[in-house]
């Protein structure tokens, strides 16, 4: 079996340099990787691409076969890693508390320990799907269940 490892010291060594990082390395006992990527900007389809030939010019199919993809992580994908949060400062996010609470609202400001989020005001024009700030709200880290960007047109 391809130790999950092996990929991300692969991958974080091509991607080094670059605005692009390693968000999650997934495989299991058939050898089938998973890579997700993000970007501080944006990961295009020939990034995937440039990583995915470099893992495999890395691996030899003779010794272990392995079935590789390497994706983006996707917007809806939730955070991982405080570099995520980072590249959300100032946008639109959602995040689900341990208590089971979720909200909407605008990233301030994340460091390991916490985030600033201000809590979505509620919009009197019900049609707006823009996000207009409220009030001001610290949370420590370790009450994020889940956070993610949100789209908005």
């Amino acid at each position: 079996m391809i130790k999950k490892e092996t990929i991300v010291e692969l991958a974080s060594g091509f991607l080094e340099g670059t605005d692009r990082f390693v968000v999650e390395v997934n495989s299991n006992a058939e050898n089938r990787i998973l890579v997700f990527i993000d970007s501080d900007s944006s990961v295009l389809i020939e990034h995937c691409i440039a990583l995915s030939k470099y893992i495999e010019s890395k691996l030899d199919r003779e010794i272990e076969d392995y079935e590789l993809n390497v994706s983006s992580s996707g917007v809806g994908q939730p955070f991982t890693l405080l570099r995520q949060y980072q590249k959300y400062v100032g946008k639109a996010i959602q995040i689900k508390l341990s208590d089971g609470t979720q909200m909407k609202g605008l990233l301030k400001s994340a460091t390991e320990t916490q985030i600033e989020f201000f809590e979505q005001a509620k919009n009197k024009n019900k049609k707006s799907k823009k996000i207009e700030p409220g009030e001001l709200i610290t949370f420590p880290m370790t009450s994020i269940i889940e956070a993610k960007g949100i789209v908005t047109f």
